[in-house]
């Protein structure tokens, strides 16, 4: 199948050198590199996110409900 890429000047000038090292064409040199990095991609796993909590007590004349309040006892 044929598709248009725009691939930079550094990196198709480095996919060149290896395809004539190699003695290979651009194309298969291009085609290999895409199938072994497509190949690597590992599937996410399961996340744990682990969270660290502390103690609170209540505070007398504090009421955790009204915010106003808590940022005037917080400033």
């Amino acid at each position: 199948m044929r598709t248009t890429l725009d691939i930079e000047d550094a990196l198709l000038r480095k996919l060149k050198e290896k395809a004539a090292r190699e003695g290979e064409t651009l194309q298969r040199v291009a085609n290999d590199l895409l199938r072994q990095g497509l190949a690597r991609t590992k599937p996410r796993g399961a996340y744990s996110l682990d969270l660290e909590g502390w103690e609170a007590d209540q505070q007398p004349g504090v009421d955790i409900l009204d915010r106003d309040k808590l940022w005037d006892l917080m400033g």
